[in-house]
């Protein structure tokens, strides 16, 4: 099969494909999982678009990709291992590039975040910071965003182009629920106690659930519209807040001892955490929002949901 031929066959149609009632559940799924890979096959195909933005923008189909993998692993047999195994892999040789640009955007957020406070960087503190991220973030990209990384990508979403293509999909949507009722209960178990005394590694295994539970719900929001795009909205914003605190984390990493932010560390510090604690208070309050109802309770509301759409 020719999958460049296929590629520009799928770029071509004018509505990408979702879930609905009354249509087979495997069928639409795989068209959804043909779609994804064919928009990252069209990012790296953009010769005009800038790395970072690329880096941004790939690291985002693969995170969509990831969670779609682990959804249907039951579905999937031996097709999903290697897939999921290559895509973490490939996903965390884009991490570097990313954490650069991670640190500047917390920079910014811990500078404009403070503004009210008492300042405890002098302006020309602050011009050095940001160049020595800035500078940080060029290597980095140099590095990773390179032919080779460009062309792993390449090979690996036409290879699983192909097993796409041969996925053995004969599920049905009480099969589906299942799955994201597991995802919505791994998501609220990670739910930190107390927000106020949380680590920073387990609001980060946190997010990385969020992240997999919005991206699967982005799924069936079709099949509702109105509900299901409130409910993307309140995951994204979650994954946010807990980004924001993330990218702080990566900027406090950098204040320590032979890093580049090292002789900033004592005026950095209480900026870092005063932004953090807003951000995790946020987080608290959307996720008891997200996460009220028990996965029973989630599963039957999806079910529900479905049935009285495929009615009307």
């Amino acid at each position: 099969m020719d999958y460049q031929h296929s590629f520009e066959g799928r770029a071509a149609m004018s509505e990408p494909p979702v879930l609905r009632p009354g249509q087979p559940v495997g069928d639409s799924l795989r068209a959804i999982a043909g779609h994804l890979l064919t928009e990252a096959h069209d990012i790296l195909e953009d010769e005009n678009r800038e790395p970072a933005v690329a880096v941004h923008d790939i690291r985002k189909e693969m995170k969509r990709w990831r969670a779609m993998l682990r959804l249907l692993a039951p579905f999937l047999y031996d097709h999903n291992k290697s897939l999921r195994e290559d895509a973490r892999a490939l996903s965390r040789k884009l991490t570097s590039a990313r954490d650069a640009q991670s640190a500047i955007d917390a920079f910014h957020d811990a500078i404009d975040g403070t503004l009210h406070l008492p300042p405890t960087l002098a302006l020309g503190s602050l011009v050095t910071i940001h160049a020595r991220l800035e500078e940080r973030k060029k290597e980095n990209q140099k590095e990773i965003w390179d032919d080779d990384t460009r062309q792993a990508l390449s090979d690996y979403i036409t290879a699983a182009s192909y097993q796409v293509s041969h996925w053995p999909l004969q599920i049905g949507f009480a099969d589906l629920a299942d799955r994201l009722a597991m995802t919505y209960r791994r998501a609220r178990k990670a739910l930190p106690d107390e927000w106020e005394t949380a680590h920073a590694d387990d609001l980060h295994e946190l997010r990385r659930r969020v992240i997999e539970h919005r991206y699967q719900m982005e799924l069936v929001e079709p099949a509702w519209p109105r509900l299901g795009r409130i409910w993307v909205d309140e995951a994204q914003r979650l994954r946010n807040r807990l980004g924001a605190f993330q990218d702080l984390a990566v900027l406090m990493h950098l204040t320590e001892p032979h890093q580049p932010l090292a002789p900033w560390r004592s005026r950095l510090l209480p900026i870092i955490a005063y932004r953090q604690a807003e951000h995790a208070k946020s987080a608290s309050r959307v996720a008891a929002r997200l996460f009220a109802e028990p996965p029973k309770a989630f599963r039957r509301r999806l079910e529900a949901l479905w049935e009285a759409q495929g009615a009307a």
